[in-house]
């Protein structure tokens, strides 16, 4: 392959696409004085979200994981009372969690005393997989809580789960970190849980560079989320606790930098939505398949363009538990082979969200397939020439390619001549 020449600039996953408008909202804070977690940002910002996805509320908080954790927190309080002192909200109740995602997805779980069991991914969307969640609720009926994350901004097959959840007297988590704007039958993920989350993280497809928001109909849990999330001060002259609080809330100053991102994202997302298509075409003829979706139910919002090797197309790629090794093989390739590919041309890419069963801190947690028995992976669903489960054999193929909305298209094209490169 002809040598080719790193970026001078780099490019980089996803990274915050600015405007201008912000400004005028943080300079508004500032000649305000409204530096806190008071002011008009966050009213109009909380109006603006919850008009926009459809839900009656919008709680603005610090992060993505303030807002999974105040929503577990709720969920544990509604299915099983408040807790005692010193006690979290499912101390010793059993969560159904969606298997292959970031940690912040599952950890607040964790935060109220509750033990994951972690559900499997199907391969058609790349997300928590109905079959074994029904699989889970054969095994551990007594499970009345499932949080359920849509990966990469592609919308799970969240009808299915929230009926499934129903059946079984579950309340519904809908993690939408990832898909703010992304849509399954016509309507917004965000708005399918009985509490749902996103994220406004600084990679995200729009961005206060921090900050979060619960979403929910429930207008007095969302009075409770905003009360906790100042340190549940209770209205009195002094300042009164009678439960615990957290510092929660977020920033004046951030809520304007949301505010002023908020008229973009239809643009980011049509922008996300040609890179993937580009390489899609850029790569047809190659041993890969992108992440995929339902054409006929689901739109995405794109957030992230990912790449899976055929199984017959992997070179030797062997991976520890911070290391991995590979070699080049005409005709085949390997994640690690395509990322330092794309690290070397000044870009950046990265793997799959490695599974939470295969994590160290969670590895000794149950974990559940579409035909498994719910206690390990001894009696795990193997197709031919697969892995154990979807989520290991996704994570040991699969890799995140550089998505940011600022590349060009003839910065893609060099991208993809490299992965390219990696096959010959």
């Amino acid at each position: 392959m002809d040598t080719i020449r790193p970026f001078e600039k780099k490019i980089y996953l996803s990274s915050p696409t600015m405007h201008g408008d912000e400004l005028k909202y943080i300079q508004e804070a500032f000649d305000t004085n409204w530096m806190s977690t008071v002011g008009e940002n966050i009213n109009v910002t909380e109006r603006e979200m919850a008009e926009k996805i459809g839900v009656k509320n919008a709680v603005a908080l610090s992060s993505g994981t303030a807002a999974l954790h105040l929503a577990i927190r709720l969920a544990g309080e509604k299915l099983y009372g408040m807790p005692r002192a010193g006690h979290g909200s499912l101390e010793g109740h059993k969560v159904f969690a969606s298997d292959t995602t970031f940690s912040a997805t599952v950890n607040p779980i964790c935060y109220e005393g509750g033990e994951p069991i972690f559900i499997d991914m199907e391969r058609e969307t790349w997300n928590m997989d109905p079959a074994a969640l029904e699989k889970a609720f054969e095994v551990y009926p007594d499970v009345r809580l499932v949080v359920v994350a849509h990966l990469y901004g592609t919308p799970g097959k969240i009808e299915e789960i929230g009926k499934i959840c129903n059946a079984h007297n579950a309340l519904l988590i809908e993690d939408a970190a990832e898909s703010l704007g992304a849509t399954y039958k016509g309507k917004q993920t965000g708005t399918f849980g009985d509490y749902s989350v996103i994220s406004f993280n600084g990679n995200k497809i729009i961005t206060g560079s921090t900050g979060g928001m619960l979403l929910t109909n429930d207008t007095e849990a969302a009075h409770k989320a905003r009360k906790w999330s100042t340190q549940s001060r209770e209205d009195a002259p002094w300042y009164q606790h009678e439960e615990i609080g957290y510092n929660y809330r977020m920033s004046n100053v951030v809520a304007g930098v949301v505010r002023g991102q908020i008229p973009y994202l239809a643009e980011h997302i049509a922008q996300k939505k040609a890179i993937y298509y580009r390489y899609k075409e850029g790569l047809q003829d190659l041993p890969v398949t992108m992440n995929p979706f339902d054409e006929t139910c689901s739109e995405p919002n794109y957030w992230l363009s990912c790449m899976l090797i055929d199984t017959d197309a992997m070179a030797g790629h062997v991976r520890g538990e911070r290391d991995e090794l590979w070699k080049h093989e005409p005709g085949k390739s390997s994640p690690a082979e395509i990322l330092e590919a794309i690290k070397n041309l000044n870009a950046e890419g990265r793997p799959i969200w490695k599974p939470m069963h295969m994590q160290p801190f969670y590895r000794n947690h149950a974990f559940v397939t579409a035909t498994g028995n719910g206690r390990g992976r001894s009696n795990a669903y193997i197709r031919e020439n697969e892995g154990f489960d979807v989520g290991m054999d996704i994570f040991a193929r699969g890799l995140c390619l550089p998505s940011d909305n600022k590349m060009t298209a003839e910065e893609q094209d060099i991208i993809i001549k490299v992965i390219r490169g990696c096959f010959e």
